[in-house]
């Protein structure tokens, strides 16, 4: 028998999230461990009248490296330079054929390939970046609905310190489906966060201070957009793209920056002019190294953003968690999305959290938020 919270997240994913209508065409990516929630939502489609297609991810997909059966460990241990940068044309169709598209993680070991080769790993993700600006691309242009989901698995449970049924809880509450309506939650938030959004966008100036931290940056003209469960579920957040040349300053980040299964522990980053001029790391030194000189947009900030989720209350290991955190804000080096007005490109994207619950904000000079939380 289905868990009901898996009929319930469907229903969200399908009819809030996406927004499917009928004959879209739907596409369920995902791994065979999330079988169980696949089936719903497949289910929750057929109803709404869409051409739903379930396909298993069997390698690098948009929007991150899935790995099924090893395939992915093999390619990177086995692959030449050719084979690590070569792009399948199916994938790329398939990108242009959905109407919407719903991408389910739920990994069985989220550490198979972090012993990789940093640079055949960069290799490989930037090979596969034309799929993920085009879903970007489309998203921004109105054709295409997608969202990033996660099935609780227990190597992603083990990443947060929780046994199986602990983080089932944690995942499912987070994205409030223990309510009688999620959807009417998520509309709820969706207005809170808007008003949130919408005074940022009204200033240019930002700065933040908190331990060990002090960062400021520009983003007058810019557009702050409010994540509210469309492109992320569960989500919480808002978030815009900082002027390239505009980002100053300091910042420890509080939480192990998570990439590819890898922990590249207490990253401090030093900005000059909108550029990473220093970057340290206690762990992982060669896996920030690698992404930073990935290519000439890595070292730029191509998003800034504030973790509001305060059911998300932990680091878990998980950047579909850890980014909403409520308390937190977090900056993304690299690409920037176009429709908030950043300009970056890069085929990396990173985001990396700092902890604001002792900290504080201030828009052209206005104490906005503190304790971390807004006060406006």
């Amino acid at each position: 028998m289905s868990d009901p919270r898996h009929c319930k997240l469907a229903e969200v994913l399908v009819n809030y999230s996406v927004a499917l209508k009928p004959k879209q065409t739907l596409g369920i990516l995902s791994l065979p461990t999330a079988a169980p929630l696949v089936r719903e939502v497949y289910r929750q489609a057929l109803r709404a009248g869409a051409y739903p297609t379930a396909r298993a991810l069997l390698g690098p997909n948009p929007p991150g490296i899935f790995t099924i059966g090893g395939i992915v460990d093999i390619l990177l241990e086995e692959g030449n330079k050719d084979q690590l940068s070569y792009l399948s044309e199916l994938d790329v169709r398939e990108m242009e054929h959905y109407d919407a598209l719903i991408v389910i993680w739920g990994e069985e070991n989220t550490k198979a390939i972090s012993g990789a080769d940093p640079e055949k790993t960069a290799m490989l993700k930037k090979s596969q970046s034309p799929l993920s600006e085009r879903m970007i691309q489309r998203e921004a242009a109105g054709e295409l609905n997608w969202c990033l989901t996660l099935f609780p698995t227990p190597a992603h449970a083990q990443d947060a310190d929780m046994s199986l049924s602990e983080y089932e809880d944690f995942v499912f509450g987070a994205g409030h489906l223990n309510d009688d309506d999620p959807i009417k939650t998520w509309q709820k938030i969706d207005k809170e966060q808007q008003r949130i959004a919408d005074f940022l966008t009204q200033h240019d100036h930002i700065r933040i201070v908190a331990p060990e931290t002090e960062i400021n940056y520009r983003v007058g003209g810019r557009t702050w957009l409010n994540a509210n469960g469309r492109l992320n579920f569960p989500d919480g957040e808002v978030y815009t793209g900082p002027h390239e040349d505009s980002v100053n300053g300091t910042v420890r980040f509080t939480y192990p920056a998570v990439y590819t299964g890898k922990q590249v522990e207490d990253v401090r980053l030093t900005f000059k002019d909108g550029k990473v001029v220093e970057a340290q790391a206690s762990r992982g030194q060669d896996v920030l190294d690698a992404m930073l000189g990935l290519d000439a947009g890595a070292r730029f900030v191509g998003e800034v953003a504030f973790g509001l989720n305060y059911d998300v209350k932990q680091f878990t290991a998980n950047i579909l968690f850890d980014e909403k955190i409520g308390g937190t804000m977090h900056m993304a080096l690299g690409r920037s999305y176009p429709e908030t007005g950043g300009k970056n490109k890069s085929d990396l994207h990173w985001d990396m959290i700092c902890d604001l619950r002792e900290g504080q904000v201030y828009a052209d000079g206005e104490l906005c938020y503190e304790k971390g939380e807004f006060t406006i």
